[in-house]
């Protein structure tokens, strides 16, 4: 099976619309989505319609913040957060309001086939741990978070994509020519954000999955017209634009 993994789109529709084409062009017919349709950008209820189309969709830490009240995030991530609960409140007909506010609401923490798990966060929280590259020092954490995966986690949550071995090794993209082969060992892989990347390449990213090969894919897209629009919008710090340019 041939499968699209996108995450952490954020409310970016230019780079939503590049990758779903990017993905089309490549032959693949089924996405899923691990989570964070909504914060940080300048158009979530349009980046919510795509996301509804994908066959399997995440609920992320800031989508769960859109639903509730949010928890733990920045001055500027928490007041993107509710000038974007105001977007979904406002703008379209009561039945579209309600039919985003419902998807949302319905949106799992999890899901799992064939020794695959698939989550925003991580295996041992699904919706708020961060596993970052530098974890691969932190030996207790990993184990912990390996021991609780069967094969293979797929995973998003901070934006910087690449593979964790279980002998506690971080692979970037660039280190591994950009494709990577399952095996005997497992692996926990973190496909990118397509809506706000901070590996320091500003282009959107996500991966193919095929069989046993995980494909990680770049996609330029008008980034300058995603950051006018953050800076038109005054609940919006110019700095979710800035970060965009500088893919950090």
């Amino acid at each position: 099976m041939k499968r699209a993994l996108i995450s952490d789109l954020h409310s970016n529709l230019e780079a939503l619309e590049a990758v779903m084409a990017d993905i089309r062009a490549q032959g693949v017919a089924e996405v899923y989505c691990l989570g964070d349709l909504v914060g940080y950008g300048p158009n979530p209820r349009e980046v919510i319609d795509v996301a509804m189309k994908c066959r399997v969709c995440l609920l992320g830490n800031h989508d769960q913040g859109a639903l509730f009240d949010p928890e733990g995030f920045n001055s500027g991530a928490e007041r993107a957060i509710f000038w974007t609960r105001q977007q979904l409140e406002n703008g379209d007909s009561p039945a579209q309001c309600d039919r985003r506010w419902d998807f949302l609401g319905a949106l799992p923490r999890t899901h799992q086939e064939n020794g695959m798990l698939f989550v925003h966060g991580s295996a041992r929280n699904p919706l708020n741990e961060y596993v970052f590259p530098e974890d691969i020092y932190n030996r207790r954490k990993l184990e912990k978070i390996f021991s609780l995966i069967s094969k293979f986690a797929f995973q998003g949550h901070t934006h910087v994509p690449g593979v964790f071995t279980e002998d506690f090794n971080f692979v970037s993209p660039d280190e591994m020519n950009y494709e990577y082969r399952l095996g005997a060992q497992k692996a926990m892989i973190n496909v990118g954000s397509v809506g706000q990347p901070r590996d320091g390449d500003r282009r959107a990213c996500y991966v193919i999955v095929e069989d046993d090969i995980v494909r990680f894919r770049r996609v330029e897209y008008p980034v300058e017209q995603t950051v006018a629009k953050i800076y038109a919008i005054p609940e919006l710090d110019n700095y979710l634009g800035d970060r965009l340019l500088s893919g950090r």
